[in-house]
């Protein structure tokens, strides 16, 4: 988002591409973006997270990198790893070559596969990485990512340090299932996402789903908040309530009423239990 004046420029450019920054979210990008900072962003699943890296990249251009975490993800599917299948081919076609002549030539770039981290430090063109949920891996992967988040590179032994060519926008996300390492934490700006209040979803929901009418896009608004403030196994996603939304107008409904809310619930809520909580919760509230 080079170039961009101030965070109300970025703001604007986020909602072309359908994202209704708020002012602290809208002052983050502004700032990470001037500053050149990684900017780790945490909240609860389904707030948005990753849907502000898309459109970040959307807004800039840039090429959107990313690197999904999960428990066990290593350097080999993070960073980079070596074509072994295609370096055995070319020790087997040398024949009588010696080792110091081969290895010269089998750890080039022509039998590294890079990985997400890889691709965007080694990316000629804009990036925006997005290392989505890092909550999910150990502190051990974490300090693998130290030197990339310092100084956009990337140690390969073979082949020595490789440099950013462009340094790449990087947002970090976490559901804030575990405590991050200071280490990290100390790299990257923050932001905190939480669900959105109800005027500013029903903002969202008329944005993305523009053929919802004015008043059910209210209602849905107000009911899925009084639903996540039940004690839910899994609150409903921004997503989620789009979803139902868009639902409710599928099924020619105008307005929310008792009789149409049980057969919509399938794109609301994803467990029976869940279910049952929201079906009592929402005529108990009267957000009908």
């Amino acid at each position: 988002m080079t170039g961009y004046a101030s965070p109300e420029v970025v703001r604007r450019a986020l909602a072309k591409s359908g994202y209704l920054a708020d002012t602290d979210t809208s002052v983050a990008v502004f700032l990470a973006e001037r500053l050149g900072r990684p900017l780790l962003v945490e909240g609860p699943a389904g707030v948005g997270k990753t849907e502000l890296a898309k459109a970040l990249a959307e807004a800039l251009p840039a090429t959107l990198i990313r690197l999904q975490c999960y428990e066990g993800l290593d350097e080999a599917k993070a960073l980079y790893e070596w074509n072994y299948r295609k370096q055995l081919l070319r020790i087997q076609a040398a024949g009588e070559a010696s080792w110091s002549q081969l290895e010269e030539d089998i750890f080039t770039d022509e039998y590294l596969l890079p990985r997400p981290l890889l691709s965007a430090i080694t990316s000629p063109d804009p990036v925006v990485l997005l290392i989505d949920e890092i909550d999910r891996v150990d502190f051990e992967f974490e300090a693998l990512l130290l030197e990339v988040l310092s100084d956009f590179q990337v140690s390969i032994p073979e082949l020595g340090t490789v440099v950013a060519k462009t340094h790449p926008h990087v947002i970090l996300t976490s559901n804030a299932t575990r405590d991050l390492s200071e280490a990290l934490r100390r790299r990257c700006l923050y932001l905190h996402l939480d669900y959105p209040d109800s005027a500013r979803e029903r903002e969202i929901i008329l944005a993305r789903a523009p053929e919802v009418p004015e008043q059910l896009a209210e209602q849905v608004a107000r009911a899925v908040a009084a639903v996540r403030r039940l004690e839910l196994a899994k609150p409903p996603s921004i997503a989620e309530s789009l979803d139902w939304a868009r639902t409710l107008v599928a099924m020619g409904a105008a307005t929310l009423d008792e009789d149409i809310i049980p057969s919509s619930l399938s794109a609301l809520v994803k467990t029976q239990g869940d279910r049952d909580k929201v079906l009592r919760g929402l005529k108990l509230s009267g957000e009908n």
